[in-house]
């Protein structure tokens, strides 16, 4: 269960360690230092007080603050081995079911990396499609060692927030959810397409995963957001609207087959954090869209 901020600050060390201690993995030192900088105002200065923590212990210590992390899609976690946390998050972006041979790349790509930086590799995994892991994995393999290492700092960043918003409650919770949305507007009659089914995927590698469906309500948008109250997984994506059967429902004839049945958007999405609106605007013979807001 989350924990207020009132009751973090008023809580003793061991009590605030139990309540904070495991959002740096295997570091309740993190936590330690951080109480002494009780109370804290905002969620998110608590956050910054822990972050500040690693920022300022020894090079040493940060190295095996790092090298206490799991290596991603590894052996210790194909066989369970790794904190809840962890297998929480290499799970969101389906590590936990890779195949032989994926898992084998991701073998090869982990013993690269450590064997010329020393440390695990670290990112986001909640930020990052599958493909998008893979693609950061090649990117920060050419790096050198000194940025490499602020990157990794960085993703700790990212991945302790996301531990931090989901723990503690208050003031100023960091922002750490994207939303993507979209709405139809039928341009033949120039209103809302009501009852159209949309699917999002997400494109990982040639294949194609159904995240979800939806229909459109009244106001041509979906009840909820396609995604939302997580981050927004960075990669490519597509909407496919069924305008087809839309238009045949209202009698209007497109052609035998119709002209346009399903149409697809393919996007991608760079920003976890952010907010993406991809509308369709659409008669029986044509289509657009644009990133709205």
């Amino acid at each position: 269960m989350p924990v207020s901020l009132a009751d973090l600050n008023s809580m003793d060390p061991a009590a605030f360690e139990a309540a904070v201690g495991d959002v740096f993995e295997l570091a309740p030192w993190v936590a330690k230092a951080a109480h002494a900088r009780r109370p804290f105002a905002t969620v998110a200065d608590l956050h910054a007080a822990m972050i500040g923590a690693v920022r300022a212990a020894p090079r040493e210590q940060q190295l095996a603050f790092v090298r206490n992390h799991p290596d991603l899609a590894g052996k210790a976690a194909r066989a369970g081995d790794v904190t809840d946390d962890s297998k929480r998050e290499q799970a969101s972006a389906g590590l936990d079911t890779l195949s032989d041979e994926e898992f084998s790349r991701f073998h090869r790509l982990n013993d690269a990396y450590k064997a010329k930086f020393g440390f695990p590799f670290m990112i986001c995994v909640r930020r990052h499609t599958r493909d998008s892991i893979l693609s950061e994995f090649e990117r920060r393999l050419a790096r050198d060692e000194a940025t490499e290492f602020a990157q990794a700092m960085q993703e700790v960043f990212y991945i302790t927030r996301l531990r931090i918003a989901a723990k503690v409650t208050g003031e100023s919770v960091p922002q750490v959810n994207g939303r993507l949305s979209t709405h139809v507007l039928d341009t033949h009659v120039g209103r809302p397409a009501v009852g159209l089914a949309i699917a999002l995927y997400e494109l990982a590698g040639e294949r194609y995963h159904r995240l979800t469906t939806a229909i459109t309500n009244a106001d041509g948008r979906t009840d909820q957001p396609l995604i939302g109250g997580r981050p927004l997984p960075i990669g490519v994506y597509e909407l496919r609207f069924a305008v087809g059967d839309h238009f045949r429902r209202r009698g209007i004839e497109g052609g035998d087959p119709p002209f346009l049945d399903i149409v697809p958007l393919r996007f991608s999405i760079a920003e976890p954090e952010g907010h993406y609106h991809v509308p369709l605007l659409c008669s029986p013979w044509s289509y657009s869209t644009y990133r709205g807001s």
